[in-house]
């Protein structure tokens, strides 16, 4: 094993019970998978918060929302021939897929970079739309001079595809719709342009050829993209043999483009790996773990909501050039932290 996180001694940092739900009549299941950026001399968390009714035990029930905004509850009883239920994630019922919660993303503060908490002013972002009518998720935050570059999984009857805001001041958003259709996710913004273009990682998917892999394409203005190119295969019988995405914005350093990734077996075990890409033309493709650089092994890591998860996309690179701040959701149900060094995640990389 050669993982290499340097977990934080108070994870998790944050648990269902810290916060409160948005509406009366639903609970917090989970909270997961953080955009992590820099604002005002604080370190800030969008964390997805996933929301629905208290379950009993003959019933499952799960919000959607309509068109318009409204939170509507599906009730379905467990005895219902056309139920399939076999997922804590999602149900099948008459044919349709169905998220067994509802997320938004809440935006949380801290001054130390440990203890968070949900700052007076700054509203929660909820889906919006015919094609976000089973929420918004696992946003990633890329900042370009002053402004934010806000790319979130956006899920509807309609498929998984990826939404797209913007913002100077985190109390105003810019909506820009729908930038890539079903089935994608796992968009990663880069922090500044390769020969003047914008360039971004994302991830389609295929239940029939091809499959679960991190691709990359490029923009002339951040919205439109296009020269989509595949650069990140799963690998048979390795750690990320079921599916890899992209974690946050990668980083740049004398090397080339450090993307801190996640692969996943086919049993649905989540790690995280690294990957090197070349700084003139990101396509490339120079070093990749053979190895993750972390796996879930504490206990808040391997039981909970989903078990055997670690994931991220969102990080915080320290002003010492080599740390870095790794903001990840552990088994589908807590906010976590660990650092990482840049040198040894090159090691690791035999770079």
């Amino acid at each position: 094993m050669t993982d290499i996180a340097k977990r934080f001694a108070q994870n998790p940092l944050l648990s269902p019970g810290h916060l409160k739900p948005s509406a009366d009549g639903l609970v917090i299941a989970c909270l997961l998978n953080p955009g992590a950026f820099k604002y005002e001399g604080k370190t800030w968390l969008l964390v997805r918060v996933a929301e629905r009714p208290e379950q009993t035990e003959v019933h499952v029930s799960f919000p959607i929302l309509t068109e318009t905004g409204e939170t509507q509850i599906m009730e379905i009883a467990l005895n219902d021939a056309d139920l399939i239920a076999t997922d804590a994630r999602v149900v099948r019922y008459k044919g349709v897929d169905y998220l067994t919660t509802l997320s938004h993303l809440r935006l949380l503060c801290s001054d130390d970079g440990i203890n968070f908490y949900e700052p007076e002013g700054y509203a929660k972002l909820f889906g919006s739309g015919p094609l976000q009518t089973f929420g918004i998720e696992d946003c990633r935050v890329t900042q370009m001079e002053d402004q934010f570059y806000l790319t979130f999984t956006a899920v509807s009857d309609s498929g998984v595809g990826v939404g797209m805001r913007t913002t100077t001041d985190w109390k105003t958003f810019q909506s820009h719709g729908m930038i890539l259709p079903p089935h994608n996710k796992d968009v990663a913004i880069f922090e500044e342009k390769v020969n003047g273009k914008y360039y971004a990682l994302h991830r389609p998917s295929s239940v029939d050829i091809g499959g679960n892999y991190i691709w990359i394409a490029e923009s002339p203005d951040g919205k439109h993209w296009g020269n989509h190119k595949c650069i990140l295969k799963t690998r048979e019988g390795m750690w990320d043999s079921g599916r890899v995405g992209a974690g946050a914005a990668p980083i740049k350093t004398s090397k080339g483009w450090l993307e801190i990734y996640h692969g996943a077996t086919k049993e649905h075990r989540y790690c995280l790996g690294a990957v090197l890409l070349d700084l003139n033309d990101p396509s490339k493709v120079i070093a990749r773990s053979a190895e993750p650089i972390m796996e879930p092994i504490a206990p808040y890591e391997t039981t909970g909501f989903f078990g055997h998860v670690v994931f991220t996309n969102g990080h915080i690179v320290e002003d010492d050039g080599d740390t870095i701040t790794v903001y990840y959701g552990a088994a589908d149900e807590h906010v976590c932290g660990a650092h990482f060094s840049i040198k040894e995640i090159f090691a690791t990389l035999g770079m």
